[in-house]
């Protein structure tokens, strides 16, 4: 079979099993081969039984000393249960819903188990463990074994078995995308043999050089490609701002003052816009800190100047409240701001349209609506956009290309360590709001163990009493067999049949059409609902300062980052607000909410996050705003980062367009990592 070929097609597959991998993202034999383990069960661990520990995963050899006994349990389960024994002890061993296991207890007289052990009275045992007959080990056991992101349908098994025969039936090579010279400066391991041994590994030794192959590859191409966009934006002339020091007047007329770290901010964005030289600038700050006021103080000066200045948001809802806003700010100064969204009514997007193109409208703001071909621009000077890793790629382009060369200011909410800063967005300068207005009060953080939920719902129910209103935020939008996490309709439902009866509360997640997003979060804002349970859609959202109350469920499942940004929805007006996080972890989980407990500071809770987390972790290893990498871990892997970046200056030092014969599989990778990594690849 050929790496393209459809999935269908493989032994053992067939029509209904590919529409099950179709789910997982998986078409071809390629996505097959790249569909990467997500973690890995060391059945190689062979322990004496008077040697097992609680709690660990282990493979034991045994033999049955006793009676098989099989019975129906009174909710109907069949159990099959047997002592088993090496010589050094006994194992109580019990199969639930396993019907074979009796008959292949009586066909040997020693098996291989691999299992969690659990201590039930004075022996140690195991529930539900693999077996396999003792002179058939290294099909089940033995071995280390892959586990997969699976789906519902789809056994581990089934992706086992499908991609060792997608593997044994391939006729062609895998594409060599590295230049030879880089896989030998970096002692390399070619990409057949990494794709072989991250699937089937021989030893824990090999793995890891297949993996750290593979990863080298992941981020040599993100550098590549970031690499690339940065030469990219040195040709061309932007327009010059010649009226910067109009900020000034702006800034009086303000009725707060501006904090220092905005001033220091916006004095390092006038000097990139005094030039002809395209700026391109990564503002970064914790919610609350006023890049927003950054922004419109930027789009001032440009209007001052003669230019447009346009603001992309990722949602309609965030982008009519900065139109609302900057409406507000500019009025006095007879400064017209056009607005542009999917939902509008045909004649009122006419007229902005018009606007636009004729030169009546010096601020616009919209969602993506503004990167159409019917939208001209008259002299588009600025190009700004909000919580830009919401944005692909393809649609940041689009915004920047509609004029020759203008500045492009893109700003974040996502705290991320500026070591990590510097090299995802190496083609971006970096200028930090690290200071948040006065008078803010801090939000009062707790973490809370599952048992403690009845006070938890006594105080939010006195809140809301009250007069306040509150978010209830869970990481599923609906019951997964493989995650114990809270889902957001079965979780609205336990509210409202329990200690919220009778309240107003209402659900939101990322499955809902845009126009039902808006709905429900205007009549949040409006006060007509009490309480929101949602998803991390909230996460990005409408300001509403009577909102008081965060309630975030398996707060485990969130990288620390994400829990902060969660937090600063609440807090935005003069009352009092709080955080509170159930958190089911361990001792790792806890601290890390201790953490965000003690800190309010953005950057320093991304750093001690990284300090706390280790290669193979797999608690938050997503970071909000980040890539989602195949393989390598954008936190753990940091020195081979550093490395790929090294090896990618090297390949743009001499063919910085990627356009020699040899760099064609390179440069068609760096195609697609940039609009499936868009937001980082401005």
């Amino acid at each position: 079979m050929k790496l393209d070929d459809n999935i269908r097609y493989l032994k053992g597959i067939g029509e209904k099993r590919a529409e099950l991998f179709h789910r997982l993202g998986v078409f071809t034999i390629r996505d097959l081969l790249y569909h990467l383990p997500r973690g890995y069960e060391d059945r190689t661990d062979v322990r004496p039984v008077a040697d097992l520990q609680e709690g660990e995963s282990v493979c034991v050899r045994v033999s049955p000393a006793g009676g098989i006994r099989s019975f129906r349990a009174k909710n109907g389960a069949r159990v099959t249960q047997v002592h088993m024994s090496d010589g050094t002890g006994l194992l109580a061993v019990t199969w639930f819903h396993a019907p074979y296991v009796e008959k292949m207890l009586r066909s040997a007289e020693e098996f291989i188990l691999f299992g969690k052990v659990e201590f039930r009275g004075r022996f140690p045992g195991m529930i539900n463990p693999v077996i396999e007959k003792g002179e058939k080990a290294g099909n089940t056991t033995g071995k280390i074994v892959p586990i997969y992101p699976c789906t519902a349908g789809l056994t581990q098994r089934n992706i086992r078995d499908s991609v060792r025969v997608a593997l044994e039936a391939l006729s062609e090579a895998m594409p060599e995308i590295l230049p030879e010279p880089i896989q030998k400066m970096y002692s390399l391991m070619p990409v057949n043999e990494a794709i072989r041994q991250i699937h089937l590994p021989v030893d824990f030794l090999t793995f890891e050089e297949a993996r750290r192959r593979l990863a080298f590859e992941e981020f040599f191409v993100l550098q590549v490609g970031i690499g690339m966009a940065k030469e990219q934006r040195k040709t061309g002339k932007a327009p010059v701002f010649s009226n910067v020091k109009c900020i000034a007047d702006f800034a009086k007329e303000l009725p707060f003052s501006l904090t220092n770290a905005q001033k220091r901010v916006i004095n390092e964005i006038c000097v990139d816009i005094r030039r002809d030289t395209p700026m391109n600038r990564l503002v970064q700050g914790d919610v609350g800190s006023g890049k927003t006021m950054v922004a419109a103080a930027v789009m001032f000066a440009a209007v001052r100047s003669g230019f447009q200045a346009v603001m992309m948001a990722p949602t309609e809802i965030l982008a009519k409240q900065h139109y609302e806003n900057l409406s507000k700010l500019f009025k006095r100064w007879n400064i017209d701001v056009a607005y542009l969204s999917g939902g509008q009514k045909v004649a009122e997007r006419k007229e902005n349209l018009e606007k636009i193109a004729n030169g009546t409208a010096g601020v616009i703001v919209g969602t993506h609506a503004l990167i159409t071909d019917k939208v001209d621009f008259y002299r588009l000077g600025l190009a700004i956009t909000d919580e830009q890793h919401r944005f692909g790629v393809r649609q940041r382009t689009a915004l920047s290309g509609k004029s020759e060369s203008i500045h492009t200011l893109v700003m974040t909410a996502t705290p991320i360590p500026r070591t990590l800063s510097l090299i995802l967005y190496g083609d971006l300068d970096i200028s930090i709001i690290d200071e948040l207005p006065a008078g803010r009060k801090k939000i009062i953080t707790k973490w809370v163990p599952g048992e403690k939920r009845n006070q938890v719902d006594a105080f939010v129910i006195e809140q809301l009493d009250a007069g306040r209103q509150a978010y209830f935020v869970c990481p599923l939008i609906e019951e997964s067999e493989f995650i114990e996490a809270n889902a957001v309709e079965e979780y609205l439902d336990s509210l409202i049949k329990g200690a919220y009866r009778g309240r107003k509360i209402a659900a939101m997640h990322g499955r809902m059409r845009a126009a039902e997003k808006d709905e429900i979060m205007r009549r949040f804002a409006r006060g007509e609902i009490e309480a929101l349970v949602s998803t991390t859609v909230i996460e990005v959202g409408v300001d509403v300062p009577n909102a008081s109350i965060m309630v975030i469920e398996n707060a485990e499942r969130f990288g620390l980052s994400q829990l902060h940004q969660l937090r600063g929805r609440v807090g935005r007006g003069a009352w009092q607000s709080y955080c509170i996080l159930f958190c089911n972890g361990g001792e790792v989980a806890q601290k890390r909410m201790q953490v965000l407990c003690e800190n309010e500071d953005g950057f320093k809770i991304a750093e001690r996050d990284l300090e706390l987390r280790g290669p193979g972790e797999f608690l938050g290893t997503r970071q909000h705003g980040l890539p989602q990498m195949r393989v390598g871990d954008l936190m753990s892997d940091m020195e081979l980062l550093k490395e790929a970046q090294k090896a990618a200056e090297i390949v743009l030092k001499s063919d910085p367009v990627l356009q020699n014969d040899e760099m064609r599989g390179l440069a068609n990778e760096v195609e697609r990592t940039f609009e499936k990594f868009g937001g980082v690849l401005n």
